[in-house]
């Protein structure tokens, strides 16, 4: 792992200008155009839901569990998706075990946003006997290495382990009709789940009012001032919204934002679901784990 200060407000004048400086110029310390990710690559377990996402020097692992729980009484035909962030100390010094922190909560919180307001993943399809059990699935974000832009690496590793996520079939038996049977897989084969859409988290660091990047470095955090997360999908639907920083925003730039992010959407969409299909028909043959190098 990179060495990296505990706080990035530590990093000396010289090295802010010329961060700063270069973007003046439309350039990037890593030679990247403004509105240019760094490379992305997914790495897919050899258990379903199992998935690591590097994106430049940044590292995500996230994994889907599921266990049958009683409904909420004010939904009890539906089941529930929770989401759970982990910062460890070894993915950047700043972070503190224990207790999440802030940006933990928050990184969680735009996810769940994206994923739960946009409907992305149908609960309805999760209910086993209405009333009585259905699925409440389980999804873990670890962070390994904080290079920049936890969240848009979080978010592809969070869609990602739920496109390839299998869940036991169940059927009702007994006298009554009501008892559950949960079949293992070398009964029947696993189910997925049913995801309508995948809410693609696009960020853009604000350096001045009109100076933007997407997906910005480590390094790059620390010398902006503020920050525009835009989840939308392939079809340009906008499932969420956040903003943070001090600098005020003007709704021109929020559009030129959402027609920047709409277009990114749609071509990480295209290869995360690429990707997924590729596993599915090569992952599940060997007991290796399974790589793709998306751009």
């Amino acid at each position: 792992m990179e060495q990296r200060l505990a706080n990035t407000w530590h990093m000396s004048i010289n090295e802010k200008k010329f961060i700063e400086t270069a973007l003046l110029s439309d350039l990037r310390a890593d030679g990247r155009c403004p509105f240019d990710y760094r490379k992305l690559t997914i790495k897919f377990g050899r258990k379903d839901g199992s998935t690591e996402v590097q994106l430049g020097q940044t590292h995500v692992m996230s994994f889907v569990t599921a266990q049958l729980v009683q409904p909420y009484r004010d939904r009890p035909n539906e089941g529930s998706l929770n989401i759970f962030t982990e910062f460890s100390p070894m993915a950047d010094p700043s972070f503190e075990a224990g207790r999440p922190g802030e940006s933990a909560i928050e990184l969680g919180r735009i996810i769940d946003r994206g994923l739960r307001e946009s409907r992305a993943v149908d609960t309805e399809s999760l209910c086993v006997l209405a009333g009585k059990l259905v699925w409440s699935v389980r999804l873990d974000l670890h962070i390994l290495d904080n290079g920049g832009n936890l969240l848009d690496a979080a978010n592809v590793a969070a869609l990602a382990s739920l496109m390839t996520f299998r869940r036991p079939v169940c059927t009702l038996g007994g006298e009554d009709g009501q008892e559950v049977v949960v079949h293992p897989p070398e009964v029947q084969e696993p189910l997925p789940l049913i995801v309508h859409h995948l809410p693609i988290a696009v960020t853009f660091g604000f350096m001045t009012e009109n100076i933007l990047v997407v997906d910005p470095t480590y390094y790059e955090e620390a010398v902006m001032k503020g920050k525009l997360t835009a989840t939308i999908n392939a079809s340009e639907d906008v499932c969420a919204i956040q903003k943070a920083g001090e600098i005020g925003v003007a709704p021109s730039v929020v559009m030129q934002c959402l027609r920047i992010a709409a277009a990114k959407a749609a071509d990480m969409t295209s290869k995360i679901e690429n990707a997924g299909s590729l596993f599915q028909r090569c992952g599940f043959e060997t007991s290796e784990s399974f790589s793709c190098v998306l751009w």
